[in-house]
């Protein structure tokens, strides 16, 4: 089904985007993979073609919007069309708010969330010429639980949650163009090792951690029958309810988790990550955190946490 499609992966290098795109790979089609990182990028390619894709590598910044436009048009040429669009490249800053350099919050949300509209409106103009096309933007958990220590990051990912909810609402007389959101839980990506880390301490994910692989096959997924979103692990449909129903409670646990954290963590030093270019290091799927067993081992976390969250709500509420 997806071996005459033409698909663009953006953040290709590693992580997620990297899964993403070799899982694609695997069905054959005709791959346009955009990143920074030149030679993470070959390898990535190289790897796909091995599977039996058809690959072109375009190096892009997707803050660039005329980069943006190159990689679409770059793109058409090199498949005939554009059937998948594939928003996935990001970036992640940590520490306080007001030590975090105003430079680094402003490249953290243009990336984020300026690089996925820069995608969408390059690509819409190919989507309705056309008359079909599926937009995925990858958008993480981090939509429905805002980070403390990572603020421009949240207001990011909370940005391109309501961007998306306006395009899906715009284009409602386009049946065939559909724009798609992953929402995944943590990952056992490279991702935390190249953030921007103003904590003076070591980073690292917060358990339990997912298999990237399973934020790829869910893509792969969304572009043969897409939907308007799919939440990806356990945890993620935990947290999204948990805030939704007790956003204060849910706030204070998580800013007291990573509080805690980050006091008895070991020192590091002050890093700006990957933010204003790209890193040598860490350009594999995997982070290299613990990949997790099948996915139904955290569905009991699911459970208990929901049962956990509605008793402390309601407890909360009847010391009010």
């Amino acid at each position: 089904m997806l071996a005459n499609k033409t698909i663009v992966v953006t953040g290709a290098s590693s992580g997620a985007g990297k899964a993403i795109a070799l899982e694609f790979a695997l069905h054959k089609p005709t791959l346009v993979l955009a990143a920074r990182n030149p030679e993470a990028l070959r390898e990535v390619a190289d790897e796909c073609s091995q599977l039996g894709a058809q690959v072109k590598t375009i190096i892009t910044d997707v803050t660039d919007a005329g980069a943006m436009i190159e990689l679409a048009a770059e793109a058409k040429a090199f498949g005939g069309k554009i059937d998948i669009w594939v928003n996935n490249a990001g970036l992640l800053a940590v520490g306080s708010f007001d030590e975090v350099p105003l430079a680094v919050h402003q490249q953290v949300i243009d990336t984020n969330l300026m690089g996925y509209i820069n995608g969408a409106h390059v690509v819409l103009p190919y989507f309705k010429h056309q008359k079909h096309g599926v937009l995925i933007n990858n958008i993480s958990i981090g939509g429905f639980l805002p980070v403390p220590f990572g603020v421009g990051y949240s207001a990011s990912k909370f940005g391109l949650r309501g961007f998306s909810a306006a395009l899906k609402a715009e284009l409602a007389d386009w049946p065939d163009i559909h724009i798609c959101d992953a929402f995944p839980a943590f990952l056992d990506t490279p991702g935390i090792q190249h953030a921007a880390n103003y904590t003076g301490k070591y980073l690292k994910p917060a358990p339990p951690v997912y298999d990237p692989r399973r934020v790829a096959i869910a893509i792969v997924k969304l572009a043969e029958k897409p939907r308007a979103e799919v939440m990806i692990g356990s945890v993620s449909t935990l947290l999204r309810v948990s805030y939704g129903l007790f956003p204060a409670l849910t706030r204070g646990i998580t800013g007291a988790v990573i509080r805690t954290y980050l006091k008895n963590a070991d020192p590091i030093a002050k890093s700006d990550g990957n933010v204003f270019g790209p890193v040598d290091y860490g350009n594999a799927v995997y982070g290299g955190w613990g990949i997790p067993g099948k996915p139904k081992a955290h569905r009991k976390y699911l459970v208990a946490g929901l049962l956990l969250a509605t008793a402390a709500g309601l407890l909360s509420l009847r010391q009010k």
